[in-house]
């Protein structure tokens, strides 16, 4: 038997998030929609020129553990924080909801990652992330049990920033199908799969990842093409499952030959994209882990995405359990 349902690794990141203009970001010089990476004096300065924000723990991976158990889920955490103020806000949310979270922190230096986001109007977001402590990531915060233990461990192509993190990932898939269980990651953005695609791709062909999540961008980005029934053969052919999003449009879930379409919930107002493919990961997996469809997993990934979006920050504020058994999926 399985104690956890899903294990996800992450940066583990408190989010900072503020309205602006689109003038702003290109006065500022933030690329619209993506993850900037930024060094300790942007970060300041950065922060010395937002408006009101409203700060919450994030990092993709860990919107997605919160995802999984505001389902009813059990899920897990990997991801490192520093011994300061950031760093006990980030362990008591995150264990608030439910996760099972014991990563030690290692002094205060480097500090807690924190990331900048600004939501123009539109509700896109653009990131300003200062990795801090997220870079000391390495094997020795594995919990080899832990991941023995759970159903499928999940992971952002974040991580691929950090240069230790790789070591620890690769030693989580290790355990992870020694004990018969499966691997899975998000390929995080168009920007992220630009640094990495060669690495992605011989993660998914040499059966390292079994399962990935993607948004259409990225795997247009993944595939370098603008053909995007392409990317899903290619896509399909290269692992064992693949969940493509589609913002307004859904999602599409591909497993060999096999393709499961999926609308996205109707909602009442755009409110902040933060989170939400983190969240679909995290209803996707959840169903995935407890034997339903695939047609199912993609409803519960929509839904989760859907409710997240239609408010500000990017762990859910509403239980997902109630949402999903009001739906008819659980």
């Amino acid at each position: 038997m399985s104690k956890f349902d899903v294990l996800t690794i992450g940066n583990a990141i408190v989010d900072i998030l503020s309205r602006c203009e689109d003038d702003f970001l290109s006065r500022n010089g933030i690329i619209k929609g993506a993850m900037n990476l930024i060094d300790a004096e942007r970060a300041e300065l950065l922060y010395s020129l937002m408006g009101p924000a409203h700060e919450a723990s994030g990092g993709s991976a860990g919107n997605t553990a919160a995802g999984v158990a505001s389902f009813g889920g059990r899920a897990a955490y990997f991801g490192k924080v520093a011994q300061d103020e950031l760093g006990k806000i980030f362990q008591h949310d995150i264990r608030a909801q439910g996760v099972h979270y014991e990563t030690k922190p290692d002094g205060t230096f480097p500090p807690t990652a924190r990331s900048m986001i600004f939501i123009t109007p539109d509700g896109e977001r653009s990131m300003n992330t200062f990795l801090g402590a997220c870079v000391d990531l390495g094997p020795e915060h594995v919990e080899p049990q832990v991941v023995a233990d759970s159903k499928v461990t999940y992971f952002e192509g974040y991580l691929w920033d950090p240069p230790r993190a790789k070591e620890a990932i690769r030693e989580c898939a290790r355990i992870a199908h020694e004990n018969g269980r499966e691997t899975s990651m998000t390929l995080s953005d168009s920007f992220c799969v630009g640094r990495y695609r060669d690495e992605f791709l011989d993660l998914m062909r040499s059966g390292t990842v079994d399962i990935v999540f993607a948004n259409k961008q990225e795997a247009l980005s993944l595939y370098e093409t603008e053909d995007f029934d392409l990317a899903i053969e290619k896509i399909a052919g290269d692992c064992k499952l693949a969940a493509v999003t589609l913002s307004e449009e859904g999602a599409i879930i591909v497993r060999g030959s096999e393709r499961v379409k999926v609308d996205a919930i109707a909602i009442d107002r755009l409110v902040d994209t933060t989170g939400a493919g983190d969240l679909f990961a995290s209803g996707f997996l959840y169903g995935y882990t407890k034997g339903k469809s695939l047609e199912e997993c993609g409803k519960l990934g929509c839904l989760a995405a859907g409710i997240v979006i239609q408010q500000i920050g990017p762990r859910p504020m509403l239980s997902l359990k109630d949402a999903a058994v009001e739906a008819g999926l659980i």
